[in-house]
């Protein structure tokens, strides 16, 4: 048995633990008392080997003592004496270096003036050698010898910067300057005929003079050693621009032939036009432009290859500047054909040879608007400028960050005009495609039609809603897929505009509605009253005239009302779902765009856009960023503050993509329901209205001779009406909720909706009856009777519907069929205290029954 005695040096040992784990580590068949015996021998005997080894290296240290303190005594000893030898030297260098201090600023002075003696002799060689050059200059420049010209022309510049501004050179500056412009126009016909013959090393000899130099190469040296590189890039350009134009014309030709050609009135003019081109089809600027792209950019790939041969250190800003300078030149021209191609999609604008940009400016006939088609043409235009930006992108991508900006936007500036208009744009296209929805109001027909026309208009209501949703949804990718999402503040402002357009014609048609359902309210209301959650009042309303329609055509004006809250309940959950996504797109712009807050000082960080792969180069892939949204932003910061505001927001949960749109939605589902109600209840209304003034509150009893039993009063036919009237509403709501439900697949929630609804209705019925109630001026004891009656058959409706009874109408109940003689006592009693006082005083007044006596 081993015995492992590492657990006694912790300091949380428990010995009991201890013991234990030993006893439950031994073989099942040993005994416990032979193992805890073998386990205290063990103990004994390994505590007797520690202690006699303790005792062991005891005596061992006790011995090596006296030893060690005489080491620690030597060791005092040599501190001392080093510590005395370090001061001694201490002190000697104190001593130097009071005396070193003056031998090193007295040679300081020495330098500084051998310092100005070599700039004075430099100087007085510079002014020699610039005067030397200056008389020597014409010989040089006889000799046709371009580069020693060069050489020459460098080494008086380099003079003239060292002598400063001396009055005796100031002619030698203006004749330098002179020199150069003349070095400058003898290099430029050498360097037009090797741009333009591609001549890199090879001789080149011009036939009039005798200068002899090499390829581009020696050329670029020569305007580099000259300060004059800017040359060179204008020379490049003007050379290798003139190809590219001559492409961008050639789609001028081809409408110049064809348009010759149609006509067919001058024949020689149309042979003397470029056999290639009048021979060629007319092509749309759409179909025209892959190729134009195509033929640039195999240009500008031979280019980028020979430059790299003949300008190793200059072809990544030369070749870019080639494009530039060519969008530039062609800006103009581009914008025109951009407009006139986007008008070429619909014929009114095309027999008008007019497109975007002069339907914005007003420059049209009147009426004449902005279609999706145009837009679609422009964004068609805008895709295939996209893809020829990122193959110039992948081209120049050894370029710096800030010339591939600066390349890519000139790309795309075409454009620009119609960006800068963008939300003018899409505004135009979003209410021309409002107008185009069915959204007739209703008409009023005559009496049998009005269900008809009520229904046909809640369906024309209906189907808009998803065709609007898909219209702004369309806004949305249009501005994606154009702008990158750089319009997407100017895109929600239009949204939210023609989305109040878009509610603003549904309000108008609810109110067509109301006079086809016959329920025009009149402003004479006798009490406030809160019902759905609105502030209204209950009011005389013109009403339809219910004994005048069939109850088929009463069921159908229902339904047809009933399902005005489908047409709500579409448009909130529709607009609900499209914020949402609205706000998923904002979500999306704030990421991809974050990059690009940081556009204006790319010349300064360019870190913030890129990132560099070790090689000194920005990596392609760290330009992603480098989308047409960015592209955009950059030069605009002040928008791009107001767009990054507006993503910001847009993070919050409480967020309202639309909020203008998101408060009339709301106010037009309180209007649904206002009308559902009024229409839903108008039956009610109509059958109430002169409760309070019915004459047979008033009556008695006939005198009889004869005494006559006693009936109980039955009903009145106006209480009967609205009672059958409330408890055929269930079944008046089972379509709608049947309809919820089949559209969300939730049976309760449509449950829910349709009792909510015949509550509201029944409320309001017995409060409208109750408000008759308390218009009564005097009743007889036959027409308590009779009233207590109509109150107790209410009752009984309300509580088929599961309505609790409202105390106001149980103490009208319990007042009116209280014997007028014990009504003083019932209210004054204990159980008294059951009854609305209030109303069980009213009822006391009107049945002439004094309390105070």
């Amino acid at each position: 048995m081993m015995v492992d005695l590492g657990a006694f040096s912790d300091e949380k040992f428990d010995a009991k633990k201890w013991i234990n784990t030993i006893c439950q580590s031994r073989h099942p068949q040993d005994p416990l008392e032979k193992h805890l015996a073998d386990l205290e021998m063990k103990l004994q005997m390994m505590s007797e080997e520690i202690a006699a080894s303790l005792e062991e290296q005891s005596s061992s240290a006790i011995l090596r003592i006296p030893r060690a303190s005489r080491d620690v005594i030597r060791l005092r000893d040599d501190a001392i004496s080093l510590r005395n030898s370090v001061s001694g030297i201490l002190l000697k260098l104190k001593k130097a270096e009071g005396s070193s201090a003056e031998s090193i600023a007295a040679l300081a002075k020495v330098d500084t003036v051998k310092q100005r003696m070599e700039a004075a002799y430099e100087t007085l060689q510079d002014a020699a050698g610039l005067t030397q050059l200056s008389a020597s200059v014409e010989d040089v420049f006889a000799s046709g010898d371009l580069p020693r010209v060069a050489e020459t022309l460098a080494n008086m510049r380099h003079c003239l910067s060292a002598v400063g501004e001396v009055a005796e050179f100031a002619n030698v500056r203006k004749q330098l300057e002179v020199l150069e412009d003349r070095l400058e126009a003898m290099v430029q016909p050498l360097l037009s005929d090797a741009l333009s013959n591609r001549k890199v090393n090879k001789l080149l000899v011009d036939a009039l003079s005798n200068y002899k130099v090499d390829g581009v190469q020696d050329l670029r040296g020569i305007l580099i050693r000259i300060g004059r590189f800017k040359s060179l890039e204008m020379h490049y350009t003007r050379v290798h621009l003139k190809p590219i134009k001559k492409l961008w014309e050639d789609f001028d030709l081809r409408q110049r032939a064809n348009k010759l050609g149609s006509e067919r009135h001058d024949v020689e003019r149309l042979s003397s036009l470029n056999e290639s081109s009048s021979s060629l089809p007319t092509l749309p600027f759409a179909s025209w432009l892959p190729g134009f792209y195509d033929e640039v950019l195999l240009y500008l790939e031979q280019e980028w290859k020979w430059c790299i041969l003949a300008f190793p250190d200059d072809y990544k800003i030369l070749v870019p500047k080639l494009l530039i300078e060519t969008m530039a030149a062609m800006v103009a021209s581009f914008i025109s054909r951009i407009n006139l191609a986007t008008g070429e999609v619909v014929p009114e604008t095309r027999s008008l040879a007019k497109g975007i940009l002069d339907i914005l400016s007003g420059d049209m006939p009147k009426g004449t608007k902005i279609q999706i088609k145009h837009l679609e043409a422009l964004i068609e235009l805008h895709n295939l400028t996209s893809a020829f930006a990122r193959n110039i992108q992948h081209l120049f991508s050894e370029s710096d960050l800030q010339v591939l900006v600066d390349t890519l936007k000139f790309v795309y500036s075409p454009y620009d005009p119609y960006k800068q208009r963008y939300g003018q744009l899409e505004r135009a296209i979003l209410s021309s495609e409002i107008a185009g929805v069915d959204l007739r109001g209703a008409v009023a027909r005559g009496v049998g039609a009005q269900g008809i026309e009520l229904s046909e208009t809640v369906r024309r209501m209906e189907e808009s809603i998803p065709q609007v949703i898909v219209i702004l949804e369309a806004a949305v990718e249009r501005c994606i897929s154009f702008t990158g999402g750089s319009e997407a503040d100017e895109l929600i402002l239009a949204l939210d505009d023609i989305m109040l357009q878009y509610i603003s014609i549904l309000q108008e048609t609810l109110k067509s509605l109301r006079t086809v359902c016959g329920v025009d309210t009149s402003g004479d209301g006798v009490g406030p009253k809160k019902e759905m959650g609105l502030e209204r009042k209950e009011g005389t309303h013109n009403t339809r005239k219910v004994d005048m329609i069939s109850d088929e055509e009463e069921w159908s004006i229902v339904q047809g009302a009933l399902q005005i809250l489908t047409v709500a309940d579409c448009l909130t959950s529709r607009s609900s779902v499209f914020e949402a996504s609205l706000r998923a797109t904002l979500a999306r712009l704030s990421t991809t765009l974050s990059l690009s807050a940081f556009g204006s000082s790319l010349d300064q960080n360019q870190s913030h856009v890129a990132s560099d792969d070790g090689t000194g180069k920005v990596s392609l892939a760290g330009r992603a960023a480098l989308d047409v949204a960015t592209l955009r932003l950059i030069d605009v910061p002040e928008k791009a503050r107001r767009l990054f505001n507006l993503l910001d927001q847009s993070k919050d949960p409480r967020f309202h993509a639309l909020p203008l749109a998101s408060q009339r939605v709301a106010a037009f589902a309180d209007t649904v329901n206002e009308l559902v109600y009024d229409v839903l209840i108008s039956k009610v209304r109509q059958r109430l209205s002169d409760v309070s003034r019915l004459p047979i509150w008033s009556s008695v009893e006939e005198p009889s001779a004869f005494p006559l039993p006693s009936f109980s009063a039955y009903p009145q036919s106006y209480v009967t009406s609205v009672g059958e009237y409330l408890l055929t509403l269930p079944q008046q709501l089972e379509p709608l909720a049947e309809g919820i439900s089949n559209s969300n697949g939730n049976t309760d929630e449509a449950q829910f909706f349709a009792t909510e609804w015949m509550f509201k209705v029944a409320e309001g019925a017995t409060a409208l009856y109750m408000e008759q109630l308390r218009g009564i001026q005097f009743i007889t004891d036959r027409g308590a009777q009779q009233l207590s009656a109509d109150i107790e058959y209410l009752s009984n409706v309300l509580s088929a519907l599961s309505m609790p009874i409202p105390p106001i109408l149980a103490t009208f109940h319990t007042c009116l069929s209280t014997h007028r003689d014990r009504l003083r006592d019932l209210v004054k009693s204990e159980s008294g205290n059951q009854l609305d006082l209030p109303t069980a005083h009213l009822v006391c007044k009107i049945r002439r029954v004094n309390l105070d006596q």
